[in-house]
């Protein structure tokens, strides 16, 4: 180990050893595993507050864009899938037969699938979109924000909110989904 004394012109005294650098990658890869396992955690732990915002949800009624309401209470106590979405959103148009075959699949074991349209998408666009695409999972439009609102003002598409059987949040997508990683997710909590 060599190490030399402090000087005017180098303060810091160097030190240079396998050992020395070793422990600070060591400390800086412990620190991340840390880091990474409380994020992991506290996603997976839903707060009072997303409880709370769930209960509520779950007390609610939403309007189809055929205007048939859509009661929220048939989906608790189910996995649910909720897709935020808009027509105007490439990534969504390009998942969303994805999201279908997943429905497809997984219904006899329970999971259900909700799509959110926007509060800025034309009814009318929804609309012809579930009717060209014959999506089979309800859409409903969050004409006052009010859903996406309750999950912490949602405002990028796709995101997609992953639910447990216990009405615990365990997954929040922003983006396209890896639908290889929600098959895995699926098959761990189904």
């Amino acid at each position: 180990m060599t190490s030399t004394n402090p000087t005017p012109e180098n303060p810091v005294p160097e030190i240079s050893s396998n050992l020395t650098r070793r422990l600070v990658i060591g400390g800086v890869a412990t620190g991340g595993l840390i880091a990474g396992g409380l994020v992991s955690w506290l996603k997976n732990t839903p707060s009072a507050s997303n409880l709370q915002q769930l209960q509520k949800l779950w007390s609610s009624t939403y309007q189809h864009p055929n205007g048939d309401d859509v009661d929220w209470s048939r989906f608790q106590g189910k996995p649910l899938i909720i897709n935020f979405w808009a027509t105007d959103c490439p990534g969504c148009i390009k998942e969303m037969p994805q999201l279908a075959d997943a429905y497809n699949k997984y219904k006899k074991q329970g999971i259900q699938i909700i799509a959110i349209s926007m509060f800025y998408d034309p009814p009318s666009q929804v609309l012809n979109f579930i009717k060209k695409n014959e999506i089979p999972f309800p859409v409903v439009i969050d004409a006052d924000n009010k859903i996406a609102q309750r999950f912490e003002n949602i405002r990028l598409t796709p995101t997609s909110v992953l639910i447990n059987q216990k009405g615990q949040i365990i997954d929040q997508i922003v983006g396209e989904i890896d639908f290889d990683n929600l098959e895995k997710l699926l098959s761990k909590n189904l």
